[in-house]
C-alpha cells in the first residue's frame, strides 16, 4: 500500500492530508493542519475512517519543525506503509511552470528565483519543500502551482500597458488560486456535464479571494494579476488599487516594507472595518464600519462578476467556493441581488441551507466546496505511477 502526503504551506500554517494511492482516484485517509506557526503552534488532524480527532500543542515551531511534527503525529496511523510521494502547493510558477513537476535541485533553484514575484508566499512554500525532502528523503517531491491553471490566457488578459520590455521580464498578470479552479472545473465535468463546457464564473471567496472566467474548462480571465494583491478586497489584502496611491505613499516617506505590510496585512475588510478579517464577526456586528466593509466587499464582487461575464461574452453559470463562498449565505444573496440582468437569482431557502444548487433564475448558481489538496494528490498520483 503506497501513500501520498500533501502539504499546503501558508505563512502561519500548514494544511496536510494523507491519501492512499488507489487505482482510479487517491483515497483520503487523514486530514489536518498545523496552525499558529511561531512560539505556540498547534497540530490537529482527523482520521477519516472513524472520524477520530487528534490535537496537540507542539510549542515553538517553524515550517521545518512543523513538518517533523506532522510525521511524528502521522506515524502511528500509517501502519508502516511508505509515503511514496509528497505534493506541495507552490503559489508562483512564473511563465515557465504550467503543470505539476517533479522537484530536483535545479527546479527548486528556479522556483527560488521567483520569490520576488511572491515574496510573502514563495519562501514558505520553499521552506516546506526543503523540510519535506529532509523528512521524507525516499519520496518523490511534486510541486503544483497556483498560477498554472491560468497560463493559457489570451495575451490581452496577461499584459499590462507598460513598455514591452517589462512583459518580457515577467511583469504580467499571472492569476492565482489555480488549484481551486482546477478542482471546481473537474467537479463540473464529473457532476454537471452540461456546465463543464460552458461559460462559467467561479468566485473563490476566502481570506484570500479572486474570481476566474472559465470557458470550456479553460481559464480566460482572472481578477488577480501580477501578485496576490490585485482584484477583490480580501481579509487583509487591499485588492485593486490605483498605482498612483503607491506613488503618493512613497512620496510621503513610506518605505517599501511598510507599504507591503499595509497592503498585505492591514487592508481589506480588516482595514475598512478597523475590526477583523473574519467575515463571520463582521456579519454579526452592528458597527457602522463593519457594514461599510461588507458593502464594499459585495460591491467589488458584483463589479467583477460583470467583468468576467464580459470576458466570456456571456454567462452560463456562477459557482461559489472558499470559506466565505461556501458558508456565508448572506454574502452570496447580497452579491446576486443586483445581477438579475445576467439571469442570476437566489433561491433563499436553498441558499440558507448552503445547498449545492441555490439558483432560482435562468442561470444556475452552485456552491461547491473546493479541495486543493485533492488536486495536489492527483498530480502526485500521476507523476509517481
Amino acid at each position: 500500500m503506497s501513500l501520498i502526503l500533501t502539504l499546503n504551506a501558508g505563512s502561519s500554517s500548514i494544511k496536510f492530508s494523507v491519501y492512499l494511492q488507489d487505482h482510479d482516484e487517491p483515497n483520503e485517509l487523514i486530514v489536518g493542519q498545523v496552525e499558529n506557526l511561531g512560539p505556540a503552534a498547534r497540530l490537529s488532524m482527523t482520521i477519516n475512517a472513524d472520524a477520530a480527532e487528534h490535537s496537540s500543542e507542539i510549542g515553538a515551531a517553524d515550517h521545518s519543525l512543523a513538518v517533523k511534527a506532522i510525521l511524528k503525529a502521522l506515524e502511528p496511523h500509517l501502519h508502516g506503509e511508505s509515503v511514496i510521494g509528497v505534493g506541495h502547493r507552490v503559489v508562483h510558477g512564473g511563465v515557465e511552470f504550467d503543470k505539476p513537476v517533479l522537484l530536483d535541485e535545479d527546479v527548486i533553484e528556479r522556483l527560488s528565483a521567483l520569490t520576488p514575484l511572491a515574496p510573502l508566499h514563495q519562501p514558505h512554500n520553499l521552506a516546506c519543500i526543503h523540510a519535506a525532502i529532509a523528512t521524507f528523503p525516499q519520496a518523490q517531491q511534486v510541486a503544483c502551482f497556483d498560477t498554472a491553471f491560468h497560463r493559457g490566457h489570451p495575451w490581452v488578459n496577461d499584459t499590462f500597458a507598460l513598455p514591452k520590455r517589462f512583459y518580457e521580464q515577467g511583469v504580467r498578470r499571472y492569476g492565482f488560486h489555480g488549484l481551486s479552479y482546477d478542482y471546481i472545473s473537474s467537479e463540473l465535468a464529473r457532476s454537471h456535464g452540461d456546465l463543464a463546457n460552458s461559460k462559467i464564473v467561479v468566485a473563490h471567496l476566502g481570506n484570500g479571494a479572486s474570481m476566474c472566467a472559465i470557458n470550456q474548462g479553460k481559464s480566460v480571465g482572472s481578477t488577480m494579476g501580477f501578485s496576490a494583491l490585485d482584484g477583490l478586497p480580501m481579509g487583509t489584502r487591499c485588492g485593486q488599487l490605483d498605482p498612483g496611491v503607491l506613488l503618493y505613499l512613497m512620496d510621503q516617506g513610506h518605505g517599501s516594507s511598510e507599504i507591503s505590510r499595509i497592503l498585505y496585512k492591514e487592508s481589506g475588510i480588516k482595514g475598512l472595518s478597523g475590526m477583523t478579517s473574519d467575515m463571520r464577526e463582521l456579519l454579526a456586528s452592528d458597527a457602522d464600519d463593519a457594514k461599510k466593509a461588507i458593502d464594499y466587499y459585495v460591491f467589488r464582487i458584483q463589479r467583477e462578476v460583470g467583468a468576467m461575464a464580459a470576458i466570456l461574452g456571456g454567462l452560463d453559470g456562477l459557482v461559489f467556493c472558499g470559506g466565505i463562498g461556501e458558508n456565508a449565505s448572506e454574502i452570496r444573496e447580497r452579491i446576486v441581488e443586483h445581477l438579475g440582468f445576467l439571469g442570476l437569482k437566489v433561491d433563499k431557502s436553498a441558499n440558507t441551507a448552503n445547498a449545492l444548487n441555490i439558483g432560482a433564475g435562468t442561470t444556475p448558481i452552485l456552491v461547491i466546496p473546493t479541495d486543493e489538496e485533492r488536486v495536489i494528490a492527483r498530480a502526485v498520483d500521476q507523476l509517481t505511477k
